[in-house]
């Protein structure tokens, strides 16, 4: 997942670009309207974490550009306005959801997962793919009924493939779903994690696409 971070407090910006980075996001970070506004002429984000006070503009304006020119991506507002008409105005404006600061960094990734499976139509909160289930609020795989120990690497391996059952993935969008920012190093290649999956899932469940990358078995 990529995402913009729109936020000018220098400390929780940092702070939630680690979080994020270490849940397997990849986080471009922008510190005022002018450029945050940059950033999203021609973006490809897949969600946009949206402060509403910035230097240099209003984080409403933002929003409201957004919309206006029927840009759908996901917007998460982050604030400590927390009085209820400036959260309803929020959502009206076209905001996916509305978190007040203070808060905790579980809940906010929770609501990018539960906001990114409502804007890719997996309104389930589970990923099934016959009797292999993933359940990302809980990081719990299991197959057959029968809980599937799997190393966080391996787990993100598997959930960007489920994400899109029968459709190919490239290796490096693989790479990225598993490294996030971070580059792959010595021999943590996605393949091994591949590897690693087909001896726990069975040796059928993931497809080679051969020059491309690796696709998920559909019953």
């Amino acid at each position: 997942m990529r995402i913009l971070l729109v936020e000018d407090d220098a400390m929780l910006a940092d702070a939630l670009e680690v979080a994020l980075r270490r849940d397997g996001a990849r986080v471009d970070v922008a510190r005022d309207a002018g450029a945050a506004q940059l950033a999203l002429v021609d973006h490809d984000f897949e969600t946009i974490l949206l402060d509403l006070g910035l230097p240099g503009g209003s984080g409403m304006a933002i929003l409201a550009q957004l919309r206006s020119r029927y840009d759908a991506t996901p917007v998460i507002i982050m604030t400590a306005r927390d009085r209820l008409s400036e959260r309803i105005a929020g959502l009206d404006a076209g905001a996916d959801d509305y978190l007040v600061k203070p808060f905790q960094v579980d809940e906010l990734l929770a609501r990018l997962r539960a906001v990114n499976r409502r804007s890719k139509g997996q309104v389930a909160p589970v990923l099934k793919c016959g009797t292999l289930v993933v359940d990302p609020a809980n990081y719990q795989v299991t197959l057959d009924g029968e809980t599937v120990a799997l190393s966080s690497l391996e787990y993100r391996t598997l959930q960007a493939l489920m994400e899109r059952p029968g459709r190919a993935l490239s290796r490096s969008a693989l790479e990225q779903a598993v490294y996030g920012g971070s580059a792959a190093t010595g021999s943590n290649t996605v393949a091994v994690y591949v590897h690693q999956l087909r001896k726990k899932l069975g040796d059928d469940c993931i497809e080679t696409v051969h020059g491309f990358g690796y696709r998920m078995r559909t019953p």
